[in-house]
């Protein structure tokens, strides 16, 4: 059995969701910390190109989005679960709505000028710079289109609101009564609020979604220690990596396992990673490529979300 090696860093707040994930279900990982800002070497000698954060490793298999790490978090430990049986459906549906939607709200809260000063304040102007440059990189080329700060200001009562009635008439203490994928999706865009005192009471001027996010915080990281870039490139290269799901599936599109494709986000970074078709399942995508640093990778995709293409 190979180690769980997440690819990450500290202010991500997808990090911060998996993060939590990995402590809901008591695992112990590997930690490897990657730069915030473009390049980042070692994470695309493993991915072939995918930017984002955070990345999951197992061996010489390579998981994209928190969506699928999710899915393979569960296939790791199935208790406790990220999906409670008879909530499949809203809990994959509602994590998909508070990762896109619930999290563009907050990007605009959080680089709205006077958070960005909080924020950033103590940092080198160049830093700055730079990051803001890489995130305007990030954000090109894809549907996902920035919310008006006065828009997000506008809508914020709104979600708040529903989420503090649905936390108050909940039996249990969680979103869906027992913890699951949702809370961790909706969390994490409020605990990135929390990251400045401009925006931190966004969140805590509603009580019955400050003490959720406290006891979705609560559950920790789990047992974790520090593995260098290099270290994670090599485990990869002398890896095999593991035999493919069992599920039979035609794509709608016509796409055949063998053929070389590239598969990218739609949303924002949107860069594209090529390599051969190898399985083609109703939630995942894998492709085979090769590197010459990280050797013979499986790289896995979520199918929604992303896009294929022809080569």
């Amino acid at each position: 059995m190979h180690e769980l090696i997440l690819h990450h860093y500290p202010t991500s707040p997808f990090a911060e969701m998996t993060r939590l994930m990995l402590g809901f279900k008591q695992l112990s990982w590997r930690s490897v910390m990657i730069p915030a800002v473009m390049p980042k070497p070692d994470l695309t000698a493993l991915t072939g190109g995918y930017r984002k954060t955070p990345v999951l490793q197992v061996g010489a298999d390579i998981y994209c989005d928190t969506a699928l790490i999710a899915r393979r978090l569960e296939a790791e430990k199935a208790t406790p679960a990220l999906f409670p049986e008879g909530q499949e459906f809203n809990v994959a549906s509602f994590a998909h709505w508070a990762s896109a939607l619930v999290f563009q709200h907050a990007v605009s809260l959080v680089f709205q000028p006077e958070s960005i000063a909080a924020r950033f304040g103590s940092l080198p102007p160049e830093f700055l710079k730079t990051f803001i440059a890489d995130r305007t990189a990030l954000f090109s080329g894809g549907n996902a289109s920035r919310v008006p700060l006065e828009q997000a200001k506008h809508q914020w009562p709104v979600l708040m609101s529903r989420l503090q009635q649905q936390l108050e008439r909940e039996q249990g203490d969680f979103l869906f009564g027992e913890p699951s994928l949702a809370d961790f999706a909706m969390a994490h865009p409020l605990w990135f609020l929390r990251g400045t005192p401009v925006t931190a009471p966004l969140v805590d001027e509603y009580p019955a979604v400050a003490a959720w996010l406290g006891r979705v915080l609560g559950f920790g990281h789990g047992a974790h220690s520090e593995m260098s870039g290099e270290e994670a490139v090599a485990i990869a290269r002398e890896a095999t990596p593991a035999a493919l799901p069992d599920e039979a599936l035609t794509d709608p599109n016509g796409f055949t396992l063998g053929q070389q494709v590239a598969i990218a986000a739609i949303d924002y970074g949107v860069d594209p990673v090529e390599g051969e078709l190898l399985f083609c399942g109703s939630e995942e995508l894998i492709l085979r490529r090769a590197d010459p640093r990280a050797g013979l990778v499986h790289v896995h995709f979520p199918r929604m979300g992303f896009r294929i293409e022809a080569r």
